[in-house]
């Protein structure tokens, strides 16, 4: 209804309302999106949303790539860092809520969301100056594609990383199908189907992180980057080097995969998701009843496509793995499993998610190999 039909002064009234409210949205886009800042010669990105955990939104995105970019190409920065607000998270992952509730709606910000995440991923592994990603707490999904294709990435105590995708019907993504398989013999596929959590200096152990320091030395850590007169690729890995010597906490503890990296190799050695179900079922140890326990309540459909995504990703680049993250994002979006995976774990979270089809002898091969065709013109462009 147009406003002319109103009085003068209630127009008026309400037209300040509206300013008030699309000032109102503006700053709490700028609030609770990113920090961008210049220090010296480094640039500096904040995740700013610690209320959601800093959580990855497309605004945010479309507020770190281009500024990414600007400093890669630019002679006045010499390193970009990237951290979290907030002490409790570094990034918990991609805003899957949102893209759940608009795919269903049938609108495209699935397709925006996932291609312009997975370009900036891109834009990360291909950055020619030292990206340095302190993940200081929670870093799950989206938050995993912002660290872990830099050239460092710093864990603390409080460091929490999970790929838990095929509990939501997706599969790890983010390039996910780049670094998980490059990972000591077949950890990046049982850290992959399982969404098992690695904590503080696990992270670095399992080769996930390149450092571990404890959070009480970071900020320390930081000014000292700062203030590096020659901050080559070297003299960074010296610097921080050097404050991993004395982060000694929890350095006398195994790595808590440790009495299990045979059992994982052999177990999750497999062609098939089923094969490795049937190790798992024959062996019948405690920790092969743990793994089957945890694999029964994820998507099947999710399971294989993992399982090749790993397979495929284990030889390609990290452009090409994107590619076909993408093609399998949409598939994902298209099938029925996203979208109840998140009502049972994030919006009713009964956490008894009705999957379709329900079991593995249910997804047939053609199913899965169709995920990964070619979209034709919608294909991800890198």
């Amino acid at each position: 209804m147009s406003l002319s039909f109103f009085p003068y002064g209630f127009r008026l009234r309400s037209l300040c309302r509206l300013q008030r409210i699309q000032a109102h949205m503006m700053s709490s886009q700028v609030e609770s999106g990113v920090l961008l800042e210049k220090v010296g010669r480094v640039g500096v990105i904040t995740m700013n949303r610690p209320k959601v955990l800093n959580a990855l939104n497309l605004t945010m995105i479309r507020q770190i790539y281009p500024q990414l970019k600007k400093w890669d190409g630019d002679s006045e920065t010499d390193m970009v860092i990237i951290k979290g607000t907030g002490g409790k998270a570094f990034c918990a992952g991609g805003d899957i809520r949102a893209i759940a509730d608009t795919g269903k709606a049938g609108s495209s910000l699935s397709e925006i969301f996932f291609r312009e995440e997975y370009i900036l991923n891109n834009a990360i592994g291909t950055c020619r100056k030292p990206y340095i990603a302190i993940i200081d707490g929670i870093t799950m999904g989206g938050g995993v594609g912002l660290s872990v294709h830099g050239r460092f990435r710093v864990a603390t105590e409080k460091t929490m990383f999970a790929m838990p995708e095929t509990a939501i019907g997706l599969f790890p993504d983010v390039g996910g199908g780049h670094f998980l398989p490059r990972l000591r013999g077949k950890l990046g596929l049982f850290l992959a189907l399982t969404g098992f959590r690695l904590k503080g200096r696990d992270v670095m152990r399992a080769g996930v992180a390149t450092h571990f320091v404890e959070s009480k030395k970071v900020p320390e850590m930081e000014n000292e980057l700062v203030d590096l007169k020659s901050p080559s690729t070297e003299n960074i890995s010296k610097l921080l080097d050097s404050y991993q010597d004395q982060s000694q906490l929890d350095a006398e503890k195994p790595f808590v995969l440790e009495s299990h990296i045979s059992d994982i190799d052999r177990l999750f050695s497999s062609s098939s998701v089923e094969g490795i179900v049937g190790n798992l079922r024959a062996d019948g140890s405690e920790f092969a009843n743990k793994q089957l326990e945890t694999l029964s309540k994820m998507s099947p459909t999710s399971l294989k496509i993992t399982h090749k995504q790993l397979q495929y990703g284990a030889s390609l680049s990290l452009q090409d793995v994107l590619v076909m993250e993408y093609r399998l994002s949409q598939a994902c979006m298209r099938g029925c499993d996203f979208y109840e995976g998140v009502r049972a774990v994030l919006v009713d979270k009964d956490q008894n998610p009705k999957w379709n089809p329900s079991s593995l002898e249910e997804v047939s091969d053609q199913s899965v190999e169709k995920c990964f065709s070619s979209l034709g013109q919608k294909d991800l462009i890198l």
